[in-house]
């Protein structure tokens, strides 16, 4: 297997192998053939590796190039593609600032404002919207999390600011533990029993305070960096992404935070400065779409975030804020409903692609 140098020789197996757990240190690449040597920490540049693995990673950063010893074949994640919006199935009430969860085949809408304060449900299954339970209260301007069949809505407004939480079983709404701080139009993503709400309008000013949900009551979180209301949202309850929406002054923002479970951290900023905007995914594959840039009645501008960075990827057909979204989607099949067009609309749309590249097979003769 070649002369091994730099005093490894005390490292060879009787079998020929190398005992590579106490290596350190380079070894030149003439004189490594044996694939057993798994824990030498760098070499030369000019040998060239790639990752075996048993199944494709997920996610793979675009010009990455690996081994799958499953199919035996060597494949690698190509060039980012743009993702594309389609019409879906209309919803049967015109609404805006609906309460949004589940996925882009599941998804849930609740309460909003139509012609008047609205207490219905309604449920997509990919194609078409049917009614649901109603809730309780009739609210706008709450946040939503969770799926379908397993969600809560909290907050919003109906004459006043509310600390209401109800969650759905599928079928029908029930009373859950009230928020500490009454509040409209805060951030909210994660599951039913482990809900994170974020910002807001309270009756007085705006709120940087975040509370957690544990499906039975609220406890305090870190605070935002920054007091703000009509921010999106995505990701879970320990790893939280909120970006845009309007600050004190008032002030529309492009910025972005991200939550640990303990604290927010500022992350990179959005291209397109807006309030009202909604999002789905996690915190670090996050789509970010429509809202009301200053002196716009809305956009459709789409965005992606990949942990660091947000880029444009697409448009709405139907420019929109004030739109609910269905938040556990993932980044690459999110959904798109209601909202002030300007006008209350019905439209739903559903996207495609998003941000992460396409993996694709080496193949040859």
């Amino acid at each position: 297997m070649g002369a091994i140098t730099r005093g490894f020789a005390n490292k060879i197996l009787g079998n020929g192998e190398i005992d590579a757990t106490g290596l350190t240190g380079s070894i030149p690449a003439s004189n490594v053939n044996n694939t057993s040597v798994t824990n030498i920490t760098s070499l030369p540049s000019s040998l060239e590796v790639i990752e075996s693995t048993a199944s494709d990673p997920s996610p793979a950063a675009t010009g990455t190039v690996w081994y799958n010893s499953t199919t035996a074949t060597i494949k690698y994640q190509s060039v980012t593609t743009a993702g594309a919006w389609a019409a879906g199935g209309n919803m049967g009430t015109a609404r805006q600032n609906s309460a949004g969860a589940g996925t882009q085949t599941a998804a849930l809408a609740a309460a909003g404002y139509s012609t008047d304060y609205v207490t219905n449900t309604e449920e997509y299954d990919g194609t078409s919207w049917a009614s649901g339970g109603s809730l309780s209260t009739a609210r706008e301007q709450s946040a939503g999390a969770g799926t379908q069949t397993s969600a809560v809505v909290f907050g919003g407004y109906l004459t006043d600011n509310l600390t209401n939480t109800e969650e759905y079983d599928g079928t029908s709404w029930a009373s859950g533990g009230s928020l500490a701080s009454a509040r409209r139009d805060p951030g909210g993503t994660g599951a039913q029993t482990s809900a994170l709400a974020f910002g807001g309008q309270t009756p007085g000013p705006l709120s940087a305070a975040t509370e957690e949900y544990n499906g039975t009551s609220w406890t305090s979180g870190g605070n935002l960096g920054t007091a703000i209301r009509g921010l999106g949202a995505a990701g879970t309850q320990t790893s939280a992404l909120g970006f845009g929406g309007e600050a004190a002054g008032p002030s529309y923002t492009a910025a972005t935070e991200e939550y640990d479970g303990t604290s927010w951290t500022s992350g990179g900023n959005l291209n397109t400065v807006r309030s009202q905007v909604v999002g789905a995914g996690t915190q670090t594959l996050a789509l970010g779409f429509g809202g009301q840039p200053p002196s716009q009645t809305g956009t459709g501008v789409t965005e992606a975030y990949n942990g660091t960075s947000w880029s444009n990827d697409t448009s709405l057909s139907t420019a929109r804020f004030r739109l609910g979204s269905a938040n556990a989607s993932p980044q690459t099949a999110a959904l798109a409903f209601g909202g002030e067009a300007p006008g209350k609309t019905a439209a739903t749309e559903e996207f495609t692609g998003a941000g992460a590249g396409v993996t694709k097979t080496v193949t040859g003769s």
